[in-house]
C-alpha cells in the first residue's frame, strides 16, 4: 500500500497537467515501515523526451533528487508519469522499462480532464499489479 497526501496528489495533477499534450514525470520519496509506503515528497522532474506518448526523467534532475532525498532520510518509493490521452494502466512499453520490483509506478490519466484518474502500480517480471493507493 502507499499513502499520499491530497497535497501530493494536486502538485502531480498540476504538473502533469502543464506538461500537456505531453506526458510529465517525475519522482516520489519518503518512509516505508510495515509494509506502507508513505510519500513525503514529489519530485517533478522535466521529461526530455516532450512526448506524449513517451518520457524519460532528466538524469541532473534525477541526482538532485536522489540527494535531496538522502539527505532528508528518505527512500525512493517510485516514480509517476501522465497518460494524456488513455487510461491510468501501464503501457507495454511501462512494463518492459520498469526496473525496479520494489518500486511504486504511479499513472495519472488525464484523459477525462474533469475527472483524472492516479493509479498505482507494482510491476514484477513483465506484469503488473494494482497497488491500494490512499490519498488523504
Amino acid at each position: 500500500m502507499i499513502v499520499m497526501r491530497k497535497e501530493h496528489f494536486e502538485d502531480i495533477l498540476a504538473h502533469t497537467a502543464a506538461a500537456l499534450p505531453n506526458e510529465g514525470c517525475g519522482l516520489i520519496a519518503g518512509t516505508i515501515a510495515d509494509g506502507v509506503k508513505t510519500v513525503e515528497k514529489v519530485y517533478l522532474l522535466t521529461n526530455i523526451d516532450q512526448s506524449p506518448i513517451h518520457f524519460s526523467m532528466d538524469p541532473k534532475e534525477q541526482f538532485a533528487a536522489i540527494k535531496d532525498m538522502r539527505a532528508s532520510g528518505w527512500v525512493l518509493l517510485g516514480n509517476f508519469h501522465s497518460h494524456p490521452a488513455t487510461p491510468s494502466r501501464p503501457s507495454a512499453e511501462d512494463i518492459s522499462l520498469a526496473y525496479d520490483p520494489s518500486a511504486s509506478y504511479l499513472i495519472i490519466s488525464l484523459a477525462d480532464k474533469e475527472q483524472p484518474v492516479l493509479k498505482s502500480f507494482n510491476i514484477k517480471e513483465g506484469s503488473a499489479s494494482e497497488e491500494q493507493l490512499e490519498i488523504h
